[in-house]
């Protein structure tokens, strides 16, 4: 079942605290992704990794007709209820449940690095594209410019991935998507940057909200929730405000690229 079941599973455990706290803050990314890829009236677009919706209720704001496909059937239950008249489904990225060219528009953010095999999902991706559709990749840019990856490194260090398996932020190498792109058949259009910081009110919500993520929930079942936060804990003592706020500066991008017509 590819990466579906374990990156489901994990996803599903702190869906409200996702939502409530960390959902919100990639909004930048997806609005300015949606933005390059407009006019997205009467297109249908596939967003691929939706979890709880936030990129389809912007498409659908803007006139696409919306499908999503997530690995958590937890997020997908919140995605329902904000759009009950979306094509959704619990499935997995790199085996997808639509036929051949279903789709004018399909985006994934920040979601083919937790595939088993991001060239696999690539190619469902443009296996699913209608010819001369777009797709679109949001990523976070290389590690030395996202602050939150020091944090991610220390979490990664309590649960190392088995042997042989990527680094879901491998994917950030200089090179990387437009290989993935390139090497999935399809020609690169438009790519941008987006300053995307992750700003919590307090360290409550700071570690309610990145607890919620797949890589937390992992480490917290090898090690226990008790030696994940404190390690957490000592790893944001550096983005402490004066307020007493959390900031953690992160840039985002995104690649669009264009699937040969005919």
């Amino acid at each position: 079942m590819g990466s579906a079941q374990t990156q489901g599973r994990l996803w599903s455990q702190a869906v409200r605290d996702w939502v409530e706290v960390c959902e919100p803050m990639s909004e930048p990314l997806h609005e300015a992704t949606l933005a390059a890829l407009a006019p997205l009236s009467g297109l249908a677009l596939l967003d691929v990794g939706c979890g709880s919706g936030s990129v389809l209720s912007t498409a659908a704001r803007h006139g696409a007709h919306v499908s999503g496909l997530d690995a958590a059937t937890a997020m997908i239950a919140v995605a329902r209820d904000r759009m009950p008249d979306a094509d959704l489904h619990v499935g997995d990225m790199e085996e997808m449940p639509f036929a051949d060219a279903t789709f004018d528009v399909v985006t994934a953010f920040n979601a083919v690095q937790f595939a088993d095999a991001p060239p696999v999902a690539l190619d469902e991706m443009v296996r699913v594209t209608r010819p001369g559709g777009r797709v679109a990749i949001g990523v976070w840019a290389e590690p030395e410019r996202c602050e939150t990856d020091d944090v991610f490194q220390r979490i990664r260090a309590l649960a190392p991935p088995p042997p042989g398996a990527h680094a879901p932020l491998a994917i950030s190498a200089p090179g990387v998507v437009k290989g993935l792109l390139s090497n999935a058949g399809l020609a690169e259009a438009a790519s941008g940057e987006v300053d995307c910081p992750f700003v919590f009110p307090d360290l409550a919500t700071a570690w309610r909200g990145q607890a919620s993520l797949g890589p937390f929930r992992r480490a917290m079942e090898m090690v226990g929730a008790d030696v994940v936060q404190s390690t957490y804990v000592d790893a944001v003592a550096r983005f402490r405000q004066p307020d007493g706020s959390y900031r953690q500066n992160n840039v985002f991008r995104y690649f669009i690229a264009v699937k040969p017509p005919g």
